[in-house]
């Protein structure tokens, strides 16, 4: 194969594996082809948590011979057993004559090794082929794999003089209908959504996914909420069939905690920081529920809470053209701010998007 092929080759196996967002957290986006006589004979990616591996639904969706055929796969081929086996196991047997990688598998404790048993085996492996897009596609994963803390993304809708709502609280609509349909894909690729109580009591939202995929992955809607102030007909508890976690401070009420676990709604009970939640404590215990992933779609002041206790990540930013004024309208980051410009924050612009008339810019912290 061309350097030419290999990157044709692993460009379908990277496109392949997106499919799988949304559903196999908290494991990768992983996508595999098999080449034989420079034609495609199998695909495949990981379609689901705890099925088969993009390798394995690749060979088995082969429609000729594998014997001497060339793989690539978007993550290295696990070596150990989890959930399935080790996909490396049934790579050899197949007779794979070439594997080529993506990315390494982060997880420092087994990186290297399905590449090492490959070569073992006789399998001329390489790696690192479009590794960057793969990285891109695996940020979570990653993340996830390295910290065991939630990749958290802060995604923001402003008009163009930086409000959020006018100053009677009014926001329908900001941004324009492109936009909010891309912000139910991202409800559908992230595990969680995490709001402040001020805007369950303000906009009542029901914070589900809404895509257009067939199988909806609603997410863990997580509530910020230090004093116990959730009304209890609110849409996010009385939408059954997503899971709601409400984080508090020993401020709320027992009766308040009782109402909510009637409700079937999980409690967090978290140590304060500045008389409200200690949002590091919070997502390292959404972590630790396997909870990958935090899209963070919060009013101005539990956005400024979140950066600066440092967790958010990535943030996605719509700027609409639309102009409201008012020295009382709100903007997307409130709280006491910082004192002197040199204390801002920093982010890196990776990317600028449009959605019709809205700009959306993509940036990852400085």
């Amino acid at each position: 194969m061309s350097r030419t092929d290999d990157l044709k080759y692993m460009k379908r196996a990277l496109e392949l594996s997106k499919k799988g967002s949304g559903f196999v957290n908290p494991n990768p986006l992983v996508g595999a082809v098999i080449v034989k006589d420079n034609k495609i004979i199998g695909e495949g990616y990981h379609e689901r948590f705890g099925g088969p591996h993009a390798e394995i639904n690749a060979i088995n969706n082969a429609v000729s011979e594998i014997d001497g055929a060339t793989m690539y796969v978007s993550v290295e081929p696990c070596n150990h057993h989890g959930k399935t086996p080790p996909c490396t196991n049934r790579i050899i047997m197949e007779k794979f004559s070439r594997v080529v990688i993506g990315m390494k598998d982060p997880n420092q404790h087994v990186t290297g090794n399905g590449i090492q048993t490959l070569r073992q085996a006789g399998i001329n492996t390489e790696s690192g082929v479009l590794e960057q897009d793969a990285l891109k596609i695996n940020e979570v994963f990653i993340n996830y794999i390295q910290t065991k803390k939630p990749y958290c993304i802060l995604k923001t809708a402003m008009t163009l003089d930086g409000k959020i709502s006018t100053y009677t609280g009014d926001s329908k609509w900001i941004s324009n209908e492109k936009s909010r349909q891309w912000v139910h894909e991202l409800r559908h690729i992230y595990s969680a959504i995490m709001i402040g109580v001020n805007t369950v009591i303000n906009d009542n939202p029901r914070l589900t996914d809404r895509s257009a995929h067939l199988n909806k992955c609603h997410p863990v809607r997580i509530v910020v909420d230090s004093n116990g102030r959730t009304p209890l007909k609110s849409k996010v508890l009385n939408t059954r069939w997503a899971k709601t976690i409400i984080a508090i401070t020993e401020k709320a009420s027992e009766t308040f905690r009782g109402k909510m676990a009637e409700k079937g709604v999980d409690i967090i009970v978290c140590p304060e920081k500045d008389n409200r939640v200690d949002l590091t404590y919070l997502i390292t215990v959404l972590g630790e529920k396997g909870i990958d992933s935090i899209l963070l779609e919060g009013g101005s002041t539990l956005n400024f809470s979140a950066l600066q206790d440092k967790i958010i990540d990535k943030v996605y930013s719509f700027i609409s053209p639309k102009l409201l004024g008012g020295e009382k309208a709100f903007t997307p980051v409130g709280g006491v701010g910082f004192k002197k410009v040199d204390e801002a924050i920093t982010l890196r612009i990776e990317n600028i998007h449009r959605f019709n008339e809205d700009i959306m810019i993509e940036a990852y912290m400085g």
